[in-house]
């Protein structure tokens, strides 16, 4: 499941490279992944995309008029490719951009300054939103159309992870409200927006707390120093997923993890067995001994 870091990336390399151009293609080769009419995708043609960026766990396509809104959820990547390049099984919704002048906007990420992976201004890429399973969704949302995205309602998205307003003491403030367990307050985007799965095993391991404790149990200094690690965990993966992604921005780098996904493996802080348990369907990684 892409998540914080993996968008941020993909948002941050497709706006510096297709930001700028006009749309001259739109194509669904699955439709059940669009959520949207036949004509108003067609009408995406002629536009110009002015802007991609993250929205927690959602990419946000900003066109002149309309916007795109595309929901990922377990299976759903991003490609950039050139024309020519053969699609890869999978594809549910393809645009295909024209040439821009000026080269990257003078908004972009100061990382992607100089990418080889960047097409050039004469060029004709492709944006792919790859799905095999159909479980991500694109929400084609035209100037003037009242469409609702579920999760981008009212209440059903809290700050951003990383949004510098969420500051020390708002995560305080924020967190006496929302009662429960730790991993499920971290993965609920009413709470904080961007983390699911595998992060919040990483941001938990961090912090050095259980995954399945109260949030209720946690003393002033622990719900600290979960906001230390949720934006030490979230930043540093962001900064090495840039070096290792582009650019194929469809692979999902977990090999970095501490304990995500490392069942029965060792623990990288103690040497102690690692645990990993299915709670509703999602598998948690974490350190008995290391994690209180």
């Amino acid at each position: 499941m892409p998540e914080l870091p993996d968008l941020d990336v993909v948002a941050d390399a497709l706006h510096a490279a297709l930001a700028g151009r006009p749309v001259i293609e739109a194509r669904a080769a699955m439709p059940l992944s669009v959520r949207g009419t036949p004509a108003e995708l067609a009408a995406l043609v002629g536009q110009r995309l002015v802007r991609i960026a993250r929205a927690g766990k959602f990419l946000e396509l900003e066109l002149t008029p309309d916007r795109i809104t595309v929901n990922p959820m377990l299976t759903g990547r991003f490609q950039l490719a050139g024309r020519g390049e053969k699609a890869p099984s999978g594809v549910a919704v393809e645009l295909r951009l024209g040439s821009r002048e000026g080269g990257p906007p003078a908004d972009a990420a100061a990382w992607t300054a100089g990418a080889s992976w960047i097409p050039s201004d004469g060029a004709e890429p492709f944006l792919r939103y790859r799905d095999p399973t159909q479980m991500g969704k694109v929400y084609l949302l035209p100037a003037g159309v009242e469409r609702p995205v579920p999760g981008r309602g009212p209440g059903e998205q809290g700050p951003d992870a990383l949004d510098p307003a969420l500051s020390q003491s708002v995560w305080r403030d924020r967190i006496r409200k929302h009662p429960g367990e730790l991993k499920n307050l971290l993965r609920n985007q009413a709470f904080v927006a961007g983390i699911g799965n595998a992060y919040s095993d990483e941001i938990l391991f961090a912090a050095r707390l259980a995954p399945f404790r109260k949030r209720s149990t946690l003393a002033a200094d622990e719900v600290d120093a979960l906001y230390g690690a949720m934006r030490h965990t979230l930043t540093a993966s962001i900064a090495l997923l840039r070096e290792r992604v582009p650019p194929t921005f469809e692979k999902q780098v977990r090999d970095h993890l501490s304990v995500h996904g490392k069942g029965d493996g060792p623990c990288p802080r103690c040497g102690g067995r690692l645990t990993q348990v299915s709670a509703g369907g999602f598998p948690t990684g974490y350190c008995r001994t290391c994690q209180r």
